[in-house]
């Protein structure tokens, strides 16, 4: 009676090389903690980065909305009532803005908002190619190319002296920040987004300073994609302000 031959143990090979090679490292760039993403908590650290920066955004949209509400509300206050002169007088008076200034600052900062979107799709691509990179016989250009993030540093600071030039010209024509609404409102609104600008470019010289030093890949990265959305945010910010000072006044 024929019997079954013995049973024979294959052992699985370590990689996809043959059985022989290892496994090219583990990091690249899905974003989502998933095969390519370098760290095993890169998702996880990416997540609680855009939560605390959705919360950041949202506690800076509740005070820019609240001294809106304050603007408006003064804006269509009633007269008070001038003991000098004995007669109701209107605290709102005609601020004339220095239009072009703002325009020019504008368009500088919203320049600005493509240049870091560059430099974080550039970033996405190095993290993409890093395990390409990491492959032995594979060579892929290392240039650096345009230095989206140093361009973005630069804008941001002409866009913060074209500001300081804007509060220059109001001073010059009798326009300060103790004067008659809605000339503190300017102030306040202009200094207040300035503050927080001033937030997003010391979190950009960081990422530089991060990608001179040879950081991981995974760091840099979270560090331009949060940059990134926290300046776009700036942008949009700063067109709502121009706008309620221009046209809601």
């Amino acid at each position: 009676m024929p019997g079954f031959p013995p049973s024979v143990t294959i052992d699985r090979p370590k990689s996809g090389q043959g059985g022989g090679g290892e496994h090219p490292p583990g990091y690249g760039g899905g974003g989502d903690n998933g095969p390519g993403d370098g760290s095993p908590d890169y998702g996880r650290r990416l997540y609680r980065a855009r939560l605390g920066l959705l919360l950041g955004l949202i506690s800076i949209s509740i005070l820019f909305v609240t001294v809106t509400t304050v603007f408006f509300l003064m804006r269509h206050g009633a007269p008070v009532f001038d003991y000098r002169t004995n007669s109701y007088i209107r605290e709102w008076v005609e601020v004339n803005l220095p239009v072009r200034l703002l325009l020019f600052n504008t368009f500088v900062l919203l320049l600005s908002s493509v240049t870091i979107e560059m430099a974080r799709r550039a970033v996405a691509r190095e993290m993409a190619l890093a395990p390409i990179r990491s492959l032995p016989g594979i060579a892929i250009d290392t240039d650096r190319g345009v230095p989206w993030l140093a361009i973005t540093v630069v804008l941001g600071m002409i866009f913060l002296g074209g500001q300081w030039m804007a509060w220059e010209n109001l001073r010059a024509h009798g326009f300060h920040i103790s004067t008659r609404t809605p000339t503190p409102f300017f102030y306040i609104l202009t200094g207040a987004h300035a503050v927080h600008l001033v937030g997003g470019l010391i979190v950009l010289l960081y990422a530089g300073i991060s990608s001179l030093l040879h950081r991981p890949i995974e760091q840099r990265r979270i560090v331009v994609e949060i940059a990134t959305w926290y300046w776009h945010f700036m942008g949009i910010l700063w067109v709502y302000i121009f706008a309620l000072l221009q046209f809601g006044r």
